[in-house]
C-alpha cells in the first residue's frame, strides 16, 4: 500500500513560529480599527513609483538610443509579408496581387493536408472547415486571421529553434533564459500588446509581432526538452560514422528530437491562434475583432456563428499539427517510380486545377458573396432566447444568491482585511509548506505587491481566482475520480479536455453572458470552467498512472472501492494532482484577465485601461503583480509536493 512520508533535508520550521504568525494575523485582524493607518493600508508616501520608472526606462530606449527606428523597420519587413499572405487569402491590393484563392482551392489543400497527416476523418475536419467558413459569409474576417498565423507561426518556430538550440548548447545561457521564460510564461496577454503598441503602432503588424512573442517561449523549452532526451548510444552512433558537430546535430539530434520539436509547433499554432484573436484590442482585423465587436453589441447568435468558426480552426490547426508530430516518415520501396512516390501530391495538384477551374465558370466557388451566404444566428438567438427564459428562474436565483450571499460578502471581507493581516497569514502558510524560505518567499511577494499600490485590485483579483478555482476544484476532481474508473469514459472525457483547451478564451464568454449577463457571477463561471479542464484531466491521467501491484495489494488487503481510492490511489497520485492544480490556479489568472472584457474591478480591468492608453510601466507593473501571484502559488504547490515525501 502507498504511504508517504517526510522527505530527507525538508526544511522545518518551528510550530510555535508558525502559531505565533497565525496568531499574529488574527490580533492584527481583530484589532484593525486600533491600528495605525499605514499598517491597514501602505500610505502614499510608502508606494513607489515602479510605473514612472518603467516609463522613463522605455522613454529612454526608445528615443535616447533609437530602438524605435529598428523596431519600425522590423514591423515594416513584417507588414510586407502580411501584406502577400493578405493578397493571397483575401484579395487585399497588395503585391504580388495574384489573390484572392478560390476559398474551393483552399478547402480542397485542406483536405488533402489533412488526408496525408491523419486519414479521411482529419481531411474531412479540414476541408469543411473552409466550407463552413466560405458558406456562411465569413471568408474575408477567416482570412484576416489566417493571414497572420502563417506569417507568424514559422518566424515563432524559427526562432524558438534557434534560441532553444543555442541554451541547449551552452548551459549558461539556459540558466539566465529560464527564469525570464518562467516570467514570460506567467504574464498576461494583455502585458505583450502594450510594449508592442508604444514601439509598432497598432495594426496587424503589432499584432503579428505581439503573437510572435507571445508563441516563442513554448518551442523553446520543447527544442531543449527534445535535444536533452536523445539517447547517447545514437550520438554514439553518429560519431562513428564520422559525423562533425554540426552534422550530429542537423542529421541525428534534431531528426530524433523531432516529436518534441513538433509538439512545440503545435503550441505554437495555438498559442498564435489565441492571441491574433486577443490582438483585436490593437486594431487585428479579423475573427477576433468581429467577435469582439459582436458581444459589445451582445448579439449572442452571431458571436456563436463567430465563435464556431474560431473554433473549428483551432480544433483543425490543433488536430493536423499534432497528427504532423505523430506521423512518422514513409519510405517507398528504392525502385518505385517519382509519380508513384508522389502520387499524392499529383492527385492535389489535379484537384486544385479542377477547382480553380470550377471557380472561373462559378463565381460562387470563388467568392462567397456575404449576401448570399447562409447564417443560422436566427434559428440560434430563438433557441438560446428560449432555453434563456426556461431556465432564466434558475439563472436569476442563482444570480441574486451568489451575487448577494457569496460574491459580495467575500469580497468585501478580502477588502476589509488589512494588508499586514495577508502578509502575516500567507508567511505562516508558506513556513508550514517549506520553512523559513517559503515564508520570506510568501513576504518578499505580498510586500512587493503592497509597494506598487494596488493591492486592492490585487485583492479582488485574488478573491475571484481563489473562489473561481474551489468551485473548479468541486466539479474537476469528482469529475475526474469518476472518468478514471473506466478506461473508456476516461477516453471521452480526456477528449473533452483536448478540445475544450483549444478554445480560444473568448469563446468562454458567449454562453456565460448569455447565461449571466455582464455580471461577477458570469466572470466567475467563466473562470471556472477554464480551471477545471487542467483538474480534470490531471486527475484522470495521476489515477490512471497507479501501479497496478499496488492496486492488488490493497485487494488483497481487504480494501474496498473507497478505502483503496483513499489510501492508495490518491496518495500515489498527489503529485500529478498538485500539478494540475497549479495550471488551474495559472489558467484562472489567465481568464480572469481576458473576463475584464464583460466588466470586473480587478487587475484585468486596469491593465485595460493601461491597453488603451499605451502606459508601459502601468501595464507591466501590473503583469508583474499578475506573475508574482502566480508564480508564488507555482512555487508554494511545487514546495509542498517535494515536502510530501517519496512514494514507498
Amino acid at each position: 500500500m502507498a504511504s508517504q512520508q517526510t522527505r530527507p533535508g525538508a526544511p522545518v520550521f518551528p510550530r510555535q513560529t508558525v502559531a505565533m504568525l497565525l496568531a499574529l494575523a488574527v490580533v492584527l485582524a481583530l484589532g484593525k480599527q486600533f491600528l495605525p493607518a499605514g499598517l491597514v493600508r501602505l500610505p502614499d508616501w510608502a508606494i513607489l513609483p515602479f510605473a514612472a520608472w518603467f516609463n522613463a526606462a522605455f522613454a529612454f530606449i526608445r528615443d535616447d538610443l533609437g530602438l524605435i527606428h529598428v523596431t519600425r523597420a522590423f514591423a515594416d519587413a513584417v507588414q510586407w509579408l502580411l501584406d502577400v499572405t493578405a493578397n493571397l487569402l483575401y484579395g487585399k491590393a497588395r503585391w504580388p496581387r495574384l489573390g484572392p484563392i478560390p476559398w474551393s482551392v483552399i478547402a480542397v489543400t485542406a483536405g488533402f493536408a489533412g488526408h496525408a497527416l491523419g486519414g479521411l476523418r482529419l481531411a474531412a475536419l479540414c476541408a469543411g472547415t473552409f466550407v463552413w467558413i466560405a458558406l456562411m459569409g465569413q471568408w474575408q474576417w477567416a482570412m484576416e486571421t489566417m493571414s497572420v498565423i502563417v506569417v507568424v507561426a514559422p518566424m515563432s518556430v524559427l526562432l524558438g529553434l534557434v534560441t532553444g538550440i543555442i541554451a541547449w548548447r551552452w548551459p549558461k545561457f539556459e540558466r539566465v533564459l529560464n527564469p525570464l521564460l518562467n516570467i514570460a510564461q506567467s504574464l498576461p496577454h494583455f502585458v505583450y500588446m502594450i510594449p508592442v503598441v508604444v514601439f509598432i503602432g497598432v495594426g496587424p503588424k503589432a499584432g503579428a509581432i505581439v503573437t510572435v512573442i507571445f508563441s516563442v517561449p513554448p518551442m523553446i523549452r520543447m527544442t531543449v526538452l527534445g535535444l536533452r532526451q536523445v539517447p547517447e548510444e545514437v550520438i554514439e552512433g553518429g560519431k562513428m560514422s564520422g559525423a562533425n558537430n554540426w552534422q550530429l546535430l542537423g542529421r541525428v539530434r534534431l531528426p530524433t528530437a523531432r516529436p518534441e520539436i513538433l509538439l512545440g509547433v503545435n503550441q505554437v499554432i495555438m498559442q498564435s491562434l489565441a492571441m491574433v484573436v486577443l490582438a483585436s484590442f490593437i486594431g487585428m482585423p479579423g475573427l477576433g475583432q468581429k467577435l469582439l465587436q459582436l458581444l459589445q453589441a451582445l448579439r449572442i447568435g452571431l458571436s456563436i456563428e463567430i465563435g464556431i468558426t474560431i473554433v473549428l480552426l483551432a480544433v483543425m490547426l490543433d488536430r493536423l499539427s499534432k497528427a504532423w508530430a505523430m506521423r512518422q516518415p514513409v519510405h517507398h520501396p528504392t525502385d518505385a517510380s517519382w509519380s508513384a512516390r508522389h502520387r499524392l501530391l499529383l492527385l492535389w495538384l489535379a484537384a486544385i486545377a479542377g477547382a480553380w477551374v470550377l471557380s472561373l465558370i462559378v463565381p460562387y466557388l470563388h467568392v462567397v458573396p456575404r449576401g448570399d451566404a447562409l447564417s443560422i444566428a436566427g434559428p440560434l438567438d430563438a433557441l438560446m432566447n428560449g432555453l434563456v427564459a426556461m431556465i432564466a428562474p434558475v439563472t436569476q436565483f442563482l444570480r441574486w444568491f451568489l451575487i448577494t450571499w457569496v460574491l459580495i460578502p467575500l469580497r468585501d471581507f478580502v477588502l476589509w482585511l488589512p494588508w499586514t493581516v495577508v502578509l502575516a497569514g500567507l508567511a505562516a502558510i508558506g513556513a508550514m509548506i517549506g520553512g523559513l524560505r517559503a515564508a520570506l518567499v510568501c513576504v518578499a511577494c505580498l510586500a512587493l505587491i503592497a509597494l506598487t499600490g494596488w493591492w486592492d485590485r490585487a485583492m479582488i483579483t485574488a478573491y475571484t481566482v481563489g473562489f473561481s478555482v474551489t468551485l473548479a476544484c468541486l466539479i474537476g476532481l469528482p469529475l475526474g475520480i469518476w472518468a478514471a474508473g473506466n478506461e473508456h469514459r476516461a477516453k471521452s472525457v480526456l477528449l473533452v479536455c483536448d478540445s475544450l483547451q483549444t478554445f480560444p478564451s473568448f469563446i468562454y464568454l458567449i454562453p456565460v453572458i448569455m447565461l449571466f449577463g455582464v455580471s461577477d457571477v458570469a466572470v466567475i463561471t467563466a473562470v471556472s470552467i477554464v480551471a477545471a479542464v487542467p483538474l480534470v484531466r490531471y486527475t484522470i491521467e495521476g489515477l490512471r498512472q497507479v501501479p497496478s501491484e499496488l492496486i492488488e495489494a490493497a485487494k488483497m488487503n481487504g480494501a474496498n472501492r473507497q478505502q483503496m481510492l483513499r489510501h492508495v490511489r490518491l496518495p500515489w497520485a498527489l503529485p500529478t494532482l498538485l500539478v494540475g492544480l497549479n495550471q488551474s490556479v495559472m489558467f484562472a489568472l489567465f481568464m480572469v484577465i481576458i473576463a475584464a472584457f464583460i466588466g470586473t474591478q480587478d487587475l484585468g480591468q486596469e491593465m485595460q485601461r493601461a491597453l488603451s492608453s499605451a502606459d508601459v510601466g502601468k501595464g507591466i507593473v501590473l503583469g508583474g503583480i499578475v506573475a508574482a501571484m502566480g508564480l508564488l502559488v507555482d512555487y508554494l504547490i511545487r514546495t509542498w509536493s517535494e515536502s510530501r515525501g517519496s512514494r514507498v
